[in-house]
């Protein structure tokens, strides 16, 4: 049987979730926070980076900023694991505090790690997230994980990642900014200065999902910020460019694992 509970700090841009999945499958997608997944046990499967990866228990999930991934469970026995995401912005005040100046944000050269020591930090991270911690309880170990990413992460950007052509940027900018408006093919191949097919493939290979699958990634972007300011999920859908809350609900948990009400009541 699947089960998801969901965790948010009220103060702190930190969420966490801890589920059982045995037949849900993530759509392809990424998170604008680091995303670091601890399988508890079974195995979870999942593309990233061009190749299929598997997480068994023990092993850490480590996805950067606006990495794509999907995710499935690789047996019919399921997987159980937590999820911790963390803003950016969160990780570079502790590391801007820990160096006495402004520091650089890690990033992760590889999505699955064997580490004890990230692991075990992770897991006092997770347990800190309960109503009853103390708020010094929480910065301890928000301190203690993100001392341990930087021990094992790059500092900079791995050399096998290269910037994206200046046309797909514009085609991606478009996105960003009309992503409610019901942008065609053609449109985005007009801002790229090219045909629709070779937008679709360019875009595809920098960014790793396709135009439609990001666009529709920032309106569930938009769709969770609202949920968080206590807007009701079915004004939430229409607000977010979704047809309602029904359509808005099976994106949601495809992307997310949980429901949107699920999401908001965390």
């Amino acid at each position: 049987m699947e089960w998801v509970r969901y965790r948010r700090l009220a103060d702190r841009p930190v969420e966490a979730m801890h589920a059982h999945f045995e037949q849900h499958r993530y759509h392809m997608h990424s998170h604008d926070s680091y995303s670091f997944g601890l399988t508890d046990h079974g195995a979870q499967t999942f593309g990233c980076r061009g190749s299929r990866r598997t997480s068994a228990a023990g092993m850490v999930m480590a996805f950067n900023p606006d990495e794509p991934h999907d995710g499935r469970a690789e047996n019919d026995l399921g997987f159980t694991y937590r999820i911790i995401h963390i803003d950016p912005s969160l990780v570079s005040e502790v590391l801007s505090d820990q160096a006495g100046r402004p520091a650089g944000l890690p990033l992760f050269t590889e999505p699955v790690l064997y580490d004890p020591v990230l692991a075990g930090a992770l897991n006092r991270m997770y347990n800190s997230l309960v109503p009853e911690a103390t708020a010094l309880a929480r910065d301890e170990a928000l301190a203690e994980t993100v001392a341990a990413m930087v021990r094992r992460a790059a500092m900079s950007a791995p050399a096998a990642v290269t910037q994206p052509m200046p046309n797909v940027q514009r085609a991606r900018d478009l996105l960003d900014e009309e992503y409610l408006a019901p942008l065609s093919a053609d449109d985005l191949a007009t801002a790229a200065g090219c045909s629709r097919f070779a937008l679709y493939r360019a875009f595809k290979t920098t960014y790793g999902m396709t135009p439609s699958d990001y666009q529709r990634q920032l309106r569930l972007r938009s769709a969770r910020r609202l949920l968080r300011a206590g807007v009701a999920p079915a004004e939430a859908a229409v607000q977010s460019g979704f047809a309602d809350q029904a359509h808005l609900t099976r994106w949601f948990r495809r992307y997310y694992g949980v429901t949107p009400g699920t999401y908001q009541r965390a």
